[in-house]
């Protein structure tokens, strides 16, 4: 089979482990018998130094027609004083919007090899395998009115959290039918006791569990869940949640991974898939050979699962993640104090040694 991927290499370390996840894909092929086609655009900080936009026309009408889009992280301080509509995010928001992909799919997993990179006691995080749904094209990042209004003392800043109900039950169904796939619970996440676009969320959440009797239900408010997530993690199978909560706890879970360059993410809805890691550019790290190259490669497994419907492909891919990870290979951030830090390039090769 033959597939069409839109590269966005994006900012940082962004284009070295693009790299790494060629390869990967390229590896994929061989085995399998597959052909994967790779389009460069830009998007992010270099598109906004090469056309003043973080998002130009062409880039985004490429992504529209690819078969999937494969994304690094974009953005850095380079570009943090810019007009917030012109910065980075703003191009990340447009892809968003613009591929229509309400739903943003992290899984959280504890790779055995990885128990002592943690912060917390392997007894805790033990096990822990765990799906996010966080809902991607409305809420606060979205809403309107927005912005800095007034000058001096008297400036102010707005911005708005409006849910709908059609968008709070197409993503908490969605996060049913992938229960249905793993342990059968889902947890919804919200802050009914304050907010009413919360009240909203948690009375749609309801009702949409009503339909899913096979699944078990339960509501958690936002901060006690960001507790539960340090104390108990076990106890999540799927959490679906806010465009804002999701991007906060989906970052504070990736710590019981031992790292957030562990995390992948895929994000779906319209007709193409987005893929890309959890984590930031690092441009501190950019060039150095430091970057950890497994949640882009972790994103690439999704991609060929979600996407591609190849899920021997993915499955393959990440054996092989977990087959490095037990031989102790391990990048600068996984590295314990005393231990060998391997560069991302160098992890990467060993991954596609392993896919089989």
């Amino acid at each position: 089979m033959n597939f069409h991927i839109v590269v966005l290499a994006g900012d940082g370390i962004g284009p070295e482990i693009c790299e790494e996840s060629k390869k990967v894909l390229n590896r994929v092929g061989e085995v399998f018998g597959h052909k994967f086609e790779y389009e460069p655009q830009d998007a992010g900080g270099i598109a906004i130094d090469k056309y003043d936009t973080p998002l130009p026309d062409h880039t985004l009408k490429a992504c529209q027609a690819a078969d999937a889009v494969l994304k690094a992280p974009m953005g850095g301080p380079k570009w943090d004083k810019i007009e917030n509509k012109k910065r980075p995010e703003a191009g990340i928001l447009g892809l968003r919007k613009g591929l229509d992909l309400y739903a943003n799919l992290r899984p959280v997993r504890l790779f055995n090899a990885l128990k002592q990179a943690s912060t917390l006691k392997p007894e805790v995080i033990d096990g822990v395998d765990m799906l996010i749904a966080r809902e991607l094209i409305s809420g606060i990042y979205f809403g309107e009115p927005r912005g800095i209004h007034g000058e001096g003392k008297d400036r102010y800043g707005v911005n708005t959290e409006i849910y709908r109900a059609p968008e709070v039950e197409r993503i908490v169904g969605l996060a049913f039918e992938l229960a249905k796939l793993r342990r059968k619970k889902v947890t919804s996440v919200d802050k009914f006791n304050v907010l009413e676009s919360s009240r909203l969320w948690h009375d749609v959440a309801e009702e949409v569990s009503k339909k899913h009797p096979d699944v078990a239900f339960e509501h958690q408010i936002v901060d006690n869940a960001a507790m539960q997530l340090i104390l108990q993690p076990r106890q999540f199978d799927v959490l679906v949640t806010t465009n804002m909560f999701g991007d906060i706890l989906s970052d504070e879970a990736s710590m019981l991974t031992g790292s957030l360059g562990m995390l992948p993410s895929a994000s779906l809805g319209g007709k193409v898939g987005l893929y890309e890691p959890s984590h930031g550019s690092a441009p501190d790290i950019a060039g150095t050979g430091k970057a950890n190259p497994l949640a882009m490669i972790l994103s690439v497994a999704m991609m060929l699962q979600y996407s591609f419907k190849l899920l021997k492909e993915a499955e393959a891919v990440e054996k092989a993640v977990e087959k490095v990870l037990n031989d102790g290979f391990r990048t600068a951030d996984l590295a314990k104090k005393g231990e060998k830090a391997v560069s991302c390039r160098e992890m990467g090769d060993a991954v596609v040694k392993e896919i089989r």
